[in-house]
Order: C-alpha cells, then structure tokens, then sequence
C-alpha cells in the first residue's frame, strides 16, 4: 500500500478549522514540515496563541483525520508557538523593536482589582510559555513589585533600564525607581516622558506580549500610550456595581476615542463562594459584567470570584494563577488567559486582512 503524498495530507486537513479565528489551519499555514515515513506522518503545527484551550482537541481532530488515510498507521504532531505581530508602528507612531502585542489592562476607577488581573494575565501568559514583559504605569501607586514578589533598584545597563525578572516574567516598574513612600507629583509632561521611557528606553528584549498595568482612570497615562505606540487591545476591569461600572463605560468611550481596541471586560469580585456552605453570594450585584460587555459588543473575558487567597499570593508575591491548577480561582484565571489571548490573536490576524470571525 503506497503512503499518501504531502497534498493529499493537506488535503486530508483543509477543513479543519482553528478554533478562534474560524477558517482553515491550512489556509492560515498552521501545518507545516510534513514528512511521510512509510506509514508515519509528522507535522509542525503552528499555534497562534499559548493559552489554546482546544490544543488536545484539534491535534486529535488532525490524527483522526490522517488515520482515515490509506497507508497511514501512526501521526507524530509537534508544536509551535507562533504569535501574529499585533503592536506594530502605526501612522505617527514608533514600534518597539521585537514586541509583537501590547495589551493594555485598565479600569475607570481605582480599588477594582486592575493590577491584581494585569499581574496575573502576563505571568500566566508566561506560564503557558510566551515570553511576556510586565510594565507597571500607575506611576501614583505603582503595586507590582510587591505582587510578583521583587525589592529591588533598578538595574541600568548603558543608557538602557533592565526590566526584573519574575515568574517568567519580565518586569518594569516606577516603583524600582521610587522606592518606599515618597510620593510621586508629576504633571502631565513628567508623565508622559516616563511612560516614553518605559517603553523605548527598556531593554525588553523579543516578547509575545507586553501587559501594561495603567492607572485608573482616562487620564494622561492612557492618552500617552495610545499616541506612542500601536496598542493591540485594552482589558477593562470592573466590579458588578453600577458605580465601578459607570465609570468603566468611561474608559470604554476614551479607549474608543484614541482608536484601541477592546479585547473584553473582566468583572472581579464577581461572586463569594462560602467555605462553610459552599453557597455563592453575589456581594456586589450580579450580571454587570455581562451586561456592560453586550452593550458596547465586546466579550467577557471571565468573571474572577472574591477570594481571601487572591490577596494572600498578591501579598507574597507569588500570584494565584501560579496555584494548583484545581484551585478555582485559578482556574477562573486560566479562562481569563486563554479568552485574552485568543482576542489577541483575532484582532492580530483581522490586521493580517485574513476574514476571521469574532468570537463573541
């Protein structure tokens, strides 16, 4: 019995499709490297974000489909991380050499749990095996050092700052600069130089992503960011309350208005699971988040339950997302991950003019 060739086994995959983008892993070039061994095929298959849910189950869908091919008995699949480039120089603005996505992680107001999401989204990209920077710009209450567990100066390496490392993670923070409890009070120019020099003066080296941790609000920070770099999408982090929700929709119109996309809404605090009783309180409200996403047509990235041990990790710098993977609040942020990462690479390949389909 002859073994198929590399055409019919392509052939054999074009109407599998990418489970986010919606149109053919051979048509998108996610299949490469075929190679027939008498009855053995291997392939590359190339994956378009890290925190792909359904890797187990497209590889098994390619295995079924070769093993209905006559002379083919084994398939050997092996994986590459390919991320699409998102955050490149736009019209007046400058790339950062090797960063493929910005994502910016903002909320309208302060004390909703924004540093607590952008911490763990970029390490728990991390986790998933991107390479991941993580830049803290709430110049006024710059958290991150303490959340990912690092006190130290910042490190200077000819005219460039060297980020931290922590968790997998590439960190960066005026908190290394104004360290303890010295106030920063800086006007709009002093802000804007800063987020300049965070972005272009920082050796961060080839990252898949790059988390900005933005301070509440819409102000001077986010209009500098928006006008110094192509932002591939903004987070918005929110409570179920109708005041933390007012001020969302907000941020919402500001981001619209500097032309960045929205990737989602991420509602914390969402619910209260008992320990006692194991029943689930809704503190705050219920449905905010849910509904704030349908009506400006955006997704859910995931509802993130109030936790003591969110604080606890926060607190010793080890985020929650590095828990055990049956820990539901981590869990609740693994969906996060996976639902960021995939607008990420729908909104990179939308860029690419491929006809892709929002997943809403």
């Amino acid at each position: 019995m002859s073994s198929p060739t590399v055409d019919e086994i392509l052939e054999a995959l074009r109407n599998l499709e990418e489970p986010d983008l919606k149109k053919s892993i051979v048509d998108l070039n996610l299949v490469s490297d075929v190679k027939v061994n008498g009855d053995k095929v291997a392939l590359k298959l190339t994956l378009t974000t890290p925190a792909c849910p359904h890797k187990s189950q497209l590889e098994g869908s390619i295995r079924d489909a070769l093993l209905k091919l006559a002379g083919v008995k084994s398939v050997e699949i092996a994986r590459e991380l390919n991320l699409p480039f998102g955050s490149q120089g736009a019209e007046g603005k400058q790339g950062i050499p090797g960063i493929k996505n910005i994502v910016a992680v903002s909320s309208g107001k302060g004390g909703v749990g924004k540093s607590t999401v952008a911490v763990n989204l970029a390490v728990g990209l991390g986790k998933y095996g991107a390479k991941v920077g993580l830049l803290d710009t709430d110049v006024y209450g710059p958290n991150v050092p303490l959340m990912v567990g690092i006190d130290a100066d910042p490190l200077v390496r000819g005219q460039k700052l060297i980020p931290h490392e922590a968790h997998g993670v590439k960190v960066m923070s005026i908190g290394f600069l104004n360290r303890g409890d010295r106030p920063v009070v800086w006007r709009g120019p002093m802000l804007h130089s800063a987020v300049k020099q965070f972005l272009y003066e920082v050796e961060w080296g080839d990252l898949d992503y790059l988390v900005v941790d933005m301070p509440p609000g819409t102000g001077d920070v986010q209009l500098s960011l928006a006008q110094l770099v192509s932002v591939q999408g903004a987070v918005l982090v929110t409570t179920p309350q109708e005041v933390a929700m007012a001020d969302v929709r907000k941020a919402f119109n500001m981001f619209e208005q500097v032309q960045v996309p929205v990737l989602g809404i991420v509602e914390n605090m969402s619910y209260f699971v008992c320990p006692n009783c194991s029943s689930q309180h809704e503190i705050f409200g219920s449905g905010g988040g849910r509904e704030l996403a349908s009506r400006f047509g955006t997704k859910l990235l995931g509802q993130i339950p109030l936790s003591s041990s969110i604080r606890e990790t926060g607190d010793m710098g080890r985020p929650i997302v590095l828990a055990d993977r049956d820990d539901p609040v981590s869990q609740a942020f693994g969906d996060l991950i996976c639902a960021t990462a995939a607008q990420v690479s729908i909104l990179a390949t939308k860029k690419r003019g491929l006809p892709v389909i929002n997943i809403m």
